[in-house]
């Protein structure tokens, strides 16, 4: 442990807490988990909110675990940025990989399939999404979810009685844990300052990228613009010469650099998938438009679209979705791409189309090229999204919705 540092002295008590034989674990355990995703707004709020609520009474250690396989976390680039502004490295933080597993993992860093953890001897609060899914929803943790702070479509799925239950729009889910945990951070500063820049980093650089260093207008609401300001100032106390524009730029440069990643890192970089009945729909998010995309393959639409259906056929899916973020020239775009890969799939894509068209502000991309609607069994369709407010966690519901409307008018 780095001497002046708590963070990383907690991040350490954290992973020797969990490592320890079950005997001496304290039980249950209380982990703090983002979504599968695990973006850097993800996995900073698990850790700053891990932190700030381990400190507050009654003092119960708060576990930060990325939601995802430790083999996964190299692709977060960004995160690396992130954790070294703040005095840290991946390896400071817990992934599923590092869960104690029933059965050995075919790779060290392959998250398993199945805990040795009971559901009844932990405790979960979730930030960034407010359904647990994957291998913690299939081993039954989600029964014990206790507490959520998120900022996505409210799934109905955290209990009424969670605290805390926090579930509203913001362009940043770290906003909404600054904002929960303002108070306790305001008396942790006055006991032990040590820690306060770099917790503040992590959480800085969460609300910046998600919001584009709050210039999406269409996304940032007041508690975003609060939070920055409250973290701004905790970072200038011990910088005065800090400046929020230049850690962005850093930040947004790693993050937009994936011209090191194969098409399918790429894909699976930022990725979430969801079952509804015997329907699997995948949605990637990629920081580049489909104009770059087209491009790293060649140029070749046909052959960008191989890539796509590797993948996709990889995770068996029926609808397969890529969603863009990207500015050329200065300009926020959103490019959005929805291919239904199965009768069922292509009969939800239907569906999704007159949803969708308006609440998005739907414009075909690049005269259709992407687009195929005669070929029996699959539907595919690129489009400029101009409704620049509707990220994955608006546009992931309208998909479902689809999915059911297609799914009911079958059984019809």
């Amino acid at each position: 442990m780095a001497p002046g540092n708590p963070l990383k002295a907690f991040l350490a008590t954290a992973r020797s807490t969990l490592q320890a034989p079950a005997s001496q674990r304290p039980s249950p355990l209380t982990f703090v988990v983002g979504n599968e995703s695990a973006d850097v707004d993800s996995l900073c709020s698990a850790v700053v909110y891990a932190y700030v609520r381990s400190q507050a009474p009654p003092r119960t250690l708060h576990i930060p675990l990325c939601n995802l396989p430790r083999a996964d976390l190299g692709l977060r680039t960004e995160m690396t940025a992130v954790l070294q502004c703040a005095g840290l490295g991946p390896d400071d933080l817990l992934t599923l990989s590092d869960l104690p597993s029933s059965f050995p993992s075919p790779s060290a860093s392959a998250a398993p399939e199945s805990y040795e953890l009971k559901p009844a001897d932990t405790r979960w609060v979730l930030v960034d999404h407010n359904d647990l899914t994957g291998s913690l929803e299939r081993n039954g943790f989600a029964a014990e979810v206790v507490g959520c702070v998120d900022h996505h479509v409210d799934e109905n799925r955290v209990r009424a009685d969670a605290t805390p239950r926090v579930i509203e729009p913001c362009g940043s889910c770290m906003s909404l844990v600054v904002d929960q945990c303002r108070a306790v951070w305001d008396e942790l500063t006055v006991r032990d300052p040590s820690a306060d820049a770099h917790l503040a980093k992590l959480g800085l650089a969460a609300i910046l990228l998600d919001t584009v260093n709050l210039s999406v207008k269409e996304k940032v609401k007041e508690k975003d613009v609060s939070a920055v300001g409250y973290l701004e100032a905790r970072i200038q106390r011990q910088s005065r010469d800090f400046n929020t524009t230049a850690f962005f730029d850093h930040i947004w440069a790693v993050k937009e650099d994936i011209s090191t990643l194969s098409f399918r890192d790429i894909l699976r970089k930022d990725y979430k998938e969801w079952h509804d009945g015997a329907m699997t729909l995948g949605v990637s998010c990629v920081v580049q438009n489909l104009t770059y995309l087209v491009h790293r393959a060649d140029d070749s639409p046909r052959a960008f679209l191989a890539h796509l259906d590797e993948w996709s056929s990889e995770r068996r899916l029926d609808i397969a979705a890529v969603m863009t973020t990207s500015n050329p020239d200065g300009e926020f775009q959103r490019h959005l791409l929805v291919w239904g890969r199965s009768p069922r799939g292509a009969a939800a894509v239907a569906k999704f189309v007159p949803l969708a068209r308006e609440k998005l502000r739907l414009e075909a991309w690049s005269d259709a090229e992407l687009d195929q609607v005669d070929r029996a069994g699959t539907l595919r369709f690129a489009w400029r999204q101009h409704e620049l407010a509707a990220s994955r966690k608006q546009v992931a519901p309208l998909l479902r919705e689809a999915m059911r409307s297609a799914r009911e008018g079958a059984s019809e």
